[in-house]
């Protein structure tokens, strides 16, 4: 995820269909307006949040990754500089103790201190909050994002965001006034934009403000039957995070931000308030939430679902990629499953990249985004599938095994020359251990398959030097038809599950190109002979 660095003809970005082109032309509108209206933009700013409570996780990878695509395309189509902020709110108070951490009674007894006032249960950082927040930036650095990392303890006691926060006071009435609908009674009784850090205890206060000063810049609160005023600015304050969300959009003028679709009317209460302090919100979007395999929308606290170490321990960083690219107002489910298809649209899209000569087709090509114009010029002469299914079907456990067959079916790939495949291939066989075998379930053919197969098995044998995947493909389906499969996919079907233990795989002439004919028919009269079925039902 480099920095934007190339460039097409901006009549080319400006009728580009591929949703970051979209939404850079929002931010394009915004800007023009500005100038209109005779306000010069320098820069236009984009922002991601991150709640450093916890880890960084596959939601955050996601929307930086959006939001960096956006800010691509924007560079396309304007001359405005752009910066990228990551935003920590580490001035929140810890709520609760998370789940799998060391000395757990480190965060129990500071709970309610902003999360850079609590010890670091790790013992590598002066406070959790910055323990958490190296780790975001450790994870944004791994992929090779380009932004600017901001706390919010920082700017709120380094007086970054004094000005706005008098802001707020000066309209503590209107912006109250927004958010007390939203509130259920209790809430209402004592809500305050404003939350005070104790002096005595350091926690963030959540305590009725009796009274507010615009002139001496203070609010005066209650704690315990004890009055006390302290200024709203220097730190001694954070703000509730709606109010806290719009306050930030001002101080730092941001231009661009997206959120999940959870918080679609937080985003619509937060610019509310923006517009009462004089501002205007963000440009953005809300992107759909990921599923877990049963359909349920997938939580932190729940840890249901896929995290991005599990993700890239079976497909590259490009699949994952493409996976947050496609369709992002859409819930997808995010398991395991879904890795492989990944993978091989990534290689499918890269393939069309460079085989369209096309400048306006490739910019909607999701591999020119997820390489920020410069796709690498890589070459897969094997899919994933078909590697999954040659390491099921050959029992290969090595990467030299199948380099022997990838070098047969194509003599000019090369662990060095491909070195994107010879990745693939060691995916290929974590995730076979991991997850297709132990599902394999192998049947026995009916009759009628018997036939079929037996015919295949003969026919492979007298093309045993055949090279060209579409000629093998092409005499599968003859022998299909003409042992009367109608449809036709129950014939595959019945491949796949009688020489694979699974529903379905790749192209079956493909893949007996890549084994080889005589080990193909090979393959099949062990599954004649009842070789193949009897493990699996052992297992």
């Amino acid at each position: 995820m480099p920095s934007p660095g190339s460039h097409i003809p901006r009549e080319l970005a400006l009728k580009a269909r591929a949703w970051p082109f979209e939404e850079a032309r929002k931010l394009l509108a915004r800007i023009e307006r500005r100038a209109a209206a005779g306000k010069m933009t320098d820069c236009a700013v984009f922002e991601t949040g991150y709640g450093p409570s916890g880890l960084p996780h596959i939601g955050t990878f996601g929307e930086v990754a959006r939001t960096t695509w956006v800010r691509h395309a924007f560079a396309q189509m304007s001359g405005v500089k752009t910066r990228l902020i990551a935003f920590s709110d580490d001035m929140d108070g810890l709520r609760k103790v998370p789940g799998n951490i060391p000395n757990p009674h480190l965060l129990e007894a500071n709970l309610g201190k902003p999360l850079t006032a609590v010890p670091d249960p790790f013992g590598t950082h002066e406070s959790y909050g910055a323990h958490n927040n190296a780790r975001l930036r450790a994870f944004l650095d791994r992929f090779g994002f380009d932004y600017e990392f901001l706390s919010s303890t920082a700017c709120y006691k380094s007086g970054r965001f004094d000005a706005a926060l008098l802001t707020v006071l000066a309209n503590y009435e209107r912006v109250r006034d927004l958010v007390l609908p939203t509130l259920g009674p209790e809430r209402r009784a004592t809500y305050s934009p404003f939350l005070p850090i104790s002096p005595e205890s350091g926690r963030v206060l959540q305590v009725p403000v009796i009274a507010w000063d615009a002139a001496r810049g203070t609010i005066v609160y209650e704690e315990d039957g004890n009055r006390a005023e302290v200024p709203v600015t220097g730190g001694h304050c954070k703000l509730q995070w709606k109010a806290d969300w719009a306050m930030r959009w001002l101080a730092l003028g941001v231009d661009y931000e997206m959120s999940g679709k959870d918080l679609i009317s937080s985003v619509e209460l937060s610019s509310k308030i923006l517009r009462a302090l004089g501002g205007v919100p963000p440009e953005g979007f809300n992107y759909e939430l990921f599923l877990d395999e049963n359909g349920e929308r997938i939580s932190k606290s729940r840890g249901n679902g896929l995290t991005i170490e599990e993700w890239l321990s079976y497909g590259p960083e490009e699949s994952i990629a493409l996976f947050m690219f496609s369709k992002p107002r859409v819930a997808k489910r995010l398991y395991f499953d879904v890795i492989p298809k990944a993978v091989d649209d990534y290689i499918e899209f890269l393939r069309r990249y460079h085989a369209e000569a096309n400048e306006a087709e490739r910019i909607e090509n999701p591999v020119w985004h997820i390489h920020t114009g410069e796709p690498p010029a890589e070459d897969y002469p094997v899919s994933f599938a078909l590697l999954l299914t040659l390491v099921s079907a050959s029992n290969a456990h090595d990467r030299e095994l199948l380099w022997g067959f990838i070098r047969n079916y194509a003599p000019g790939a090369d662990p060095k020359a491909n070195a994107g495949l010879d990745r693939l291939v060691g995916y290929a066989l974590r995730y076979y251990e991991d997850f297709v075998k132990p599902q394999k379930r192998y049947r026995a053919p009916s009759e009628k398959e018997r036939a079929a197969l037996e015919d295949l098995a003969a026919t492979l044998e007298r093309m045993r030097a055949e090279r060209d995947a579409e000629t093998v493909q092409f005499e599968v389906y003859e022998i299909g038809k003409r042992h009367g499969f109608e449809p036709l996919r129950d014939w595959f079907k019945a491949l796949y599950e009688v020489l694979f233990g699974q529903s379905q795989g790749p192209r079956f002439g493909s893949f007996a190109v890549l084994f080889g004919g005589a080990e193909t028919a090979a393959l099949i009269r062990r599954a004649l002979a009842g070789e193949l079925a009897t493990p699996a039902v052992s297992d």
